[in-house]
């Protein structure tokens, strides 16, 4: 069995791949999106559909139960026996990559038990690369990670990253919200902190790296008072509580879990342990 050093670079591995035919598409101007639109009315694209196959290839090699947004679910009666099993949002922020700002990833994350144990976030667009190992306590982000990249093992993932959180002092207290789905209930949580933080700054971002910018340091929470699903938030997760953040549901403080027979998520919020004890 593989341990989880070896299974994160396998993911790393498949993200990277993966954001290579995403990326195919989107700087072909001959490509067609070829968008459709789900029974949710989020949007689908060609892209999605062809890192979805990338990453089911490679994780198929684990025989590790997968749950991914664009692949036929598993029934819960036959999920609900999986200790281990592979959470996937093979284009997370479609919306983005359809607006073509680059904010868009490709995520993977291992969970056990309900709780995510190893993730990986890949930006196509950027060449970033963010992982975590929750038990280990270890995060990082590696740079200029290009389509064609390709690591041997962890360690040399590791020796090409730099560790989370990055040193990044001297900022206001910082929030960084969702580009497409701010609201009352969002807005009312800012304004509280800014009560306690004068000068309080708010960034918006989409897809997945809000949970990363958390993760760095480069902000101290992201409040999200809206809809998501297992497969959004899973890797970020873990590449947060691996950088000693914190992941917790806005109603009673404990962590979100995965595996759910509902896969929605309820409301969370994502926050350094710095700040702990401000007002959810």
């Amino acid at each position: 069995m593989e341990n989880n050093e070896q299974l994160l670079a396998l993911a790393a591995n498949a993200a990277i791949e993966a954001g290579g035919r995403i990326m195919e598409v989107y700087l072909d101007p001959s490509q067609d999106f070829g968008i459709e639109t789900k029974a949710d009315n989020s949007p689908l694209t060609r892209a999605d559909r062809l890192s979805d196959k990338v990453i089911g290839d490679a994780l198929a090699t684990t025989a590790i139960g997968v749950l991914s947004e664009e692949s036929l679910h598993a029934p819960y009666e036959e999920r609900r026996g999986w200790e281990r099993m592979w959470i996937v949002d093979p284009l997370d922020g479609t919306k983005e990559f359809i607006k073509k700002n680059g904010d868009f990833t490709v995520n993977i994350a291992l969970a056990e038990g309900g709780r995510p144990t190893l993730g990986v976030i890949y930006v196509p667009a950027t060449g970033e690369l963010f992982w975590g190992l929750v038990a280990e306590g270890r995060a990082g982000r590696a740079d200029g990670v290009g389509a064609g990249a390709r690591f041997g093992s962890f360690g040399e993932l590791a020796s090409a990253s730099a560790a989370l959180p990055a040193c990044d002092g001297g900022r206001p207290f910082t929030v960084v919200a969702s580009r497409s789905h701010i609201n009352a209930e969002t807005k009312a949580y800012i304004d509280v902190l800014a009560e306690d933080h004068p000068g309080l700054q708010t960034v918006s971002r989409g897809s997945s790296l809000k949970l990363c910018m958390v993760a760095e340091g480069k902000a101290d929470a992201y409040p999200r008072f809206a809809p998501t699903m297992e497969w959004d938030t899973a890797a970020g997760q873990a590449i947060a509580e691996a950088a000693g953040c914190e992941v917790v549901r806005a109603d009673d403080g404990r962590p979100l879990i995965y595996n759910k027979e509902d896969l929605h998520n309820p409301w969370f919020i994502v926050r350094r342990k710095a700040a702990e004890g401000q007002s959810a």
